[in-house]
């Protein structure tokens, strides 16, 4: 079966369900997108990845897994979501040390936020693209911006998934804040290990650049 190559287009969020996230992927040469829905703490550790602003003052699990593969190592080589069964995506992660490959199974948000880390490039198999791969719709404005609602995805996906329940109060609050105060606000989540509240603060900040 041929690999696919898949990048990573960014998280977005359910509009009408509160604490629902998912991860868009996006084939490399193609149109086509892979989301899939993951949960807040995942969402978090992959944001934080995706954000180099934002540096944690300890260790995340997915950080202290990369400290603790360097030290002994172990470099991930690829991730591969090889499987798809009742709208849960399987994945594979290929390590390597000492020339030795190992193949690790894996929760596919888990793998995601690891192959950051380590740099390492994300597949799929063809027929899971087919399968699960769609193609979002954009008006002719979104087209010259390249950009497009992502929120609809994560709607019609979680029709039948179970959202993670967190806090959603302050999305709206953030809103009427100034730049300065979302920063000074950015700062203080970070120092207190508030990532959840860091990667919303974060993604208010970047609507306005």
């Amino acid at each position: 079966m041929s690999l696919v190559r898949l990048k990573i287009k960014g998280i977005s969020y359910s509009q009408t369900q509160n604490g629902a996230y998912a991860l868009i992927l996006n084939e490399v040469e193609g149109d086509r997108k892979l989301p899939i829905v993951i949960g807040a703490f995942e969402a978090q550790s992959i944001a934080i990845a995706l954000e180099k602003e934002i540096k944690p003052p300890r260790p995340l699990t997915h950080d202290l897994f990369k400290n603790f593969a360097d030290r002994f190592d172990i470099v991930i080589k690829q991730v591969i979501i090889h499987k798809l069964v009742d709208g849960v995506f399987y994945s594979s992660i290929i390590c390597e040390r000492d020339k030795i490959e190992e193949i690790i199974d894996a929760r596919t948000s888990d793998a995601i936020a690891l192959a950051l880390r380590f740099g390492a490039p994300i597949f799929t198999y063809k027929t899971i693209l087919d399968k699960a791969g769609i193609y979002l719709k954009f008006s002719s404005k979104d087209k010259e911006k390249e950009t497009g609602d992502d929120s609809i995805v994560v709607d019609e996906i979680l029709q039948e998934s179970e959202a993670v329940e967190i806090d959603s109060g302050a999305a709206s609050a953030y809103k009427e804040m100034t730049l300065e105060e979302l920063r000074a606000e950015l700062d203080k989540a970070v120092a207190s290990e508030d990532y959840e509240k860091a990667a919303k603060l974060r993604d208010e900040i970047s609507k306005r650049k």
